[in-house]
Parts: structure tokens; C-alpha cells; sequence
């Protein structure tokens, strides 16, 4: 994926004890079929625009945002689903405490490195139906998600320990070592440059121009969605598509601002 310059930073040490589990290998429902089908008759590799300037957040997304009151969530938890959801459920809060006085690499590593402890199931195994986005609560209460489930938890928990919404987006990508769909969150340093990638595919924090492995198809996040770039006609596909499959995360942000 080519988006831009990107700026090396540094790696840190992990805050996150949780163990590592077979990661997602890209499993996507079949609403996504035309997405695959689109994708593969692809010559090249498209390339998502960069991201715009940030923009201040608003007061409504500001509160959507802002994480959930943990202590009653943990008791709830513990009441509804036993004691080892509840501790992961407290678990979570101390990496989104901790992370907010950490820097901006530390946060992306140890979000990463926390969900990917996770397991992989599809949705019809978890949910009992073919597809089915789960908020990070969810997600944290079955411990197993599809690829969805990973990219929108960190990018949620990004957002609690207060990145900025214009500075990630939840990407659709086709991955080619599968010849499947799969989703990933990228995190731009600046608007211009390379995103790094977020990953449970390949667990290490890569800029987006080392992930040969991808390709790019569209990305989104609360307020903007974005089509790689592409001919005319595949991006009017692409369009109608990406719309079409974003309904679910319009009724996982309502899901959300339930859990205030």
C-alpha cells in the first residue's frame, strides 16, 4: 500500500500480559463476497487517499468517546458472564488507564499486543449468524471475534487513551498470501504520510508500504469514509459496496453510546 512519507518511531516494552492465541486469518462473511469478487480482478495495487487534516473533535463524538464507567462495567460483567469475563473487562481498564500517560507508539503496541490475545472464530461460531460487529465489550466477553472485532476494539481503545479520530481509519484490504478479505487499523504520525498498520494477521506494527501483502480497498472511521484510489468504474463499486457494509458499524456507534 503506498499512502504517503512515513516516520519511524521507536519500539517500547509491553504492558500487556495477556497470552498469545492463533490470530485472524482475514475470515470475512458473505456480504463481503462482491468485495472479494471486485478485488480480484485488480492489475494493480490501489491507493488510499491521505488522510485529511485533523479537525477538532465534536462534542456529541467527544462523548461517544469517552470511555465507559469501568468499575460499574466490571460488576455488571462479573454478575452476567463470571468472574474471568469480568477480569478482562478490568484488565482493559488498566491498559486504557495506563495508556493515556504513555506515548503515542507505546499505545498503538500495547493495544495491539492486548487484543491480539484474542481468538479467532467466525461470526456464525460466536454469534450464531453470518455477520456481526461486536463492540469491544463483546468482543472482551467471548475473548474471540472475527477481524472486525479486532481493528474496531483497538481503534475504540486508541480512542479512550485520546488519539485522534482523524489520525486512524479502519481498513478493508484484501490480503493476497490468503486471497481473502481482512481488516486492519492504520494510525497516520501526520496527514501526508504512511499509515502503520495494526494487525492481527502479522503482529508487528509495520508501516503500510512494508505490507506488500495488502492491498487497500477502503477505510473509515466515525466521521469519514475513504475509497482507494482506483478507474472510475471500480470506485463506483467500490462506493456502493463499502456503504452497504458500513451499516453494521453505524449499528455498533448506537451499541456504543449505550454503554455510557
Amino acid at each position: 500500500m503506498q499512502f504517503g512519507q512515513q516516520t519511524e518511531l521507536s519500539k517500547q516494552k509491553s504492558l500487556s500480559e495477556r497470552p498469545k492465541r492463533i490470530p485472524c486469518i482475514g475470515h470475512f462473511v458473505p456480504v463481503f463476497t462482491a468485495l472479494l469478487i471486485l478485488l480480484s480482478g485488480c492489475a494493480s495495487k490501489p491507493e488510499l487517499p491521505p488522510a485529511r487534516e485533523p479537525q477538532p473533535d465534536t462534542s456529541a463524538a467527544k462523548k461517544l468517546f469517552t470511555e465507559p464507567d469501568f468499575p460499574r462495567l466490571i460488576r455488571s460483567v462479573e454478575n452476567e458472564h463470571g468472574p474471568i469475563a469480568g477480569n478482562r473487562i478490568r484488565h482493559w481498564a488498566t491498559l486504557v488507564e495506563r495508556g493515556k500517560s504513555l506515548k503515542t507508539y507505546e499505545q498503538l503496541v500495547e493495544t495491539n499486543r492486548f487484543f491480539n490475545g484474542a481468538q479467532f472464530l467466525t461470526d456464525q461460531e460466536v454469534w450464531q449468524t453470518d455477520d456481526y460487529w461486536a463492540t469491544p465489550i463483546e468482543f472482551l466477553i467471548k475473548d474471540a471475534g472475527d477481524c472486525e472485532e479486532f481493528a474496531i476494539a483497538k481503534y475504540i481503545t486508541l480512542r479512550y487513551m485520546g488519539l485522534e479520530d482523524e489520525k486512524m481509519r479502519i481498513t478493508y484490504v484484501k490480503a493476497l498470501t490468503l486471497n481473502q478479505a481482512h481488516m486492519v487499523l492504520g494510525y497516520y504520525t501526520e496527514p501526508s504520510q504512511i499509515p502503520l498498520v495494526l494487525d492481527n494477521l502479522n503482529p508487528r506494527i509495520l508501516p503500510a508500504n512494508e505490507r506488500d501483502d495488502l492491498v487497500p480497498v477502503y477505510s473509515f472511521n466515525s466521521a469519514d469514509l475513504w475509497l482507494a484510489k482506483s478507474d472510475k468504474d471500480q470506485k463506483t463499486r467500490t462506493e456502493l459496496q463499502a456503504v452497504e457494509n458500513l451499516r453494521p458499524w453505524q449499528s455498533l456507534l448506537q451499541k456504543l453510546r449505550g454503554d455510557r
